[in-house]
């Protein structure tokens, strides 16, 4: 069976307590994923011996008050100089192909939230539920998959490994929260009856987007083309087919997906569900009896990636329709990341 077995090293990271005695830096720490890392640390109590905010050239020196203590904005360099032993990046692609070299270089463990590393075969790409387990203490620079690829790849595991993947078929509803503060801006200032130049080449709010990132030659976006290449690198299955489109909704909450998964094998819907229900990482809400599914609205601020609307494709043997929302800003960002850290301490940093 394609997969089976494929997780020996399946983890879940979710349980608060996890001590953290390092020195960490938060790089792109004003934006809206770096203040979202802040709050994964704080809810899930990881202690560190010291914390760095690391940001841009124009925020040097601003205040941040954290876990009632003010910390001061650093510079990059700075932020080298130090040799913390872990940075999670979330600044762009362009800071992190400079950077990340940088840090890596005096020792830092980096790991990134931006597309620059993903698809490097030098770099490992990495959802710790599923595969934490290829992490070794040369990781240097750790590559976070795109939001929309994470939440899907959490869902799709234990699939793989029971049943293997033949096919995918992604429809995603993605929260403006995916491109940033502007872009919520944007939407609130449409919704109050405010437009002005914005972040999207058309409204916002009221509308749907088909086109999240550039356009490529095939005529899918990147975005569209990421959730293709990730997915096959993590599930470590370049045979699976793959096809997505990808849209943006008016929605804060999180990300939403319709995926439609042909299987290898048949499979039964209960078992199905019984997969969903003990998968590390996943909620099922599946009771359409009780008007009981996923939704970005009660995700929102969550860890968990929640499934639901579990159905056979009755157009086609051995296929199953699921929707897969999740918070793209704690598992699809901050909430992995900080995951991943906790796993290199666990394994590698305990002094």
């Amino acid at each position: 069976m394609s997969g089976a077995g494929k997780y020996r090293n399946v983890v879940s990271l979710q349980t608060p307590q996890i001590k953290l005695i390092m020195k960490l830096a938060i790089v792109g720490a004003t934006g809206l994923v770096g203040q979202e890392i802040l709050r994964v640390i704080d809810e899930h109590n990881l202690e560190f011996s010291d914390l760095y905010l690391v940001a841009s050239s124009r925020s040097v020196g601003k205040e941040i008050s954290f876990k009632n203590k003010i910390y001061q904005v650093k510079g990059m360099e700075e932020a080298v100089s130090i040799k913390p032993d872990v940075a999670i990046f979330s600044a762009g692609g362009d800071t992190s192909l400079k950077w990340a070299p940088r840090f890596a270089e005096v020792g830092t463990i980096v790991i990134d939230n931006s597309s620059a590393w993903r698809m490097n075969p030098k770099h490992k790409l990495i959802v710790p539920e599923i595969n934490a387990g290829i992490l070794r203490i040369d990781d240097r620079i750790i590559a976070n998959p795109n939001c929309s690829t994470i939440q899907m790849v959490l869902a799709l595991a234990p699939l793989q490994q029971k049943y293997g993947l033949k096919r995918l078929v992604i429809a995603t509803y993605q929260s403006v929260t995916g491109t940033g503060k502007d872009a919520v801006d944007q939407l609130m200032q449409e919704r109050s009856g405010n437009e002005g130049n914005g972040v999207y080449p058309y409204r916002i709010d009221l509308n749907v987007l088909p086109h999240i990132d550039v356009f490529m030659d095939n005529g899918y976006t990147k975005e569209e083309m990421k959730m293709v290449h990730e997915t096959r690198k993590i599930l470590q299955e370049e045979s699976i087919g793959i096809t997505a489109t990808a849209v943006r909704i008016p929605v804060i909450g999180g990300h939403s997906e319709a995926i439609n998964v042909e299987l290898e094998e048949e499979f039964d819907l209960e078992d199905v569900r019984d997969l969903m229900a003990s998968a590390p990482g996943i909620i099922l809400e599946d009771d359409i009896d009780n008007l009981k599914y996923p939704m970005p609205l009660h995700a929102h601020g969550r860890d968990e990636v929640f499934v639901g609307r579990l159905r056979r494709d009755e157009s086609q043997p051995k296929t199953l329709n699921m929707w897969v929302v999740a918070d793209n800003l704690r598992k699809g960002a901050a909430t992995n990341a900080v995951q991943i850290a906790a796993y290199m301490m666990k394994h590698y940093l305990v002094y």
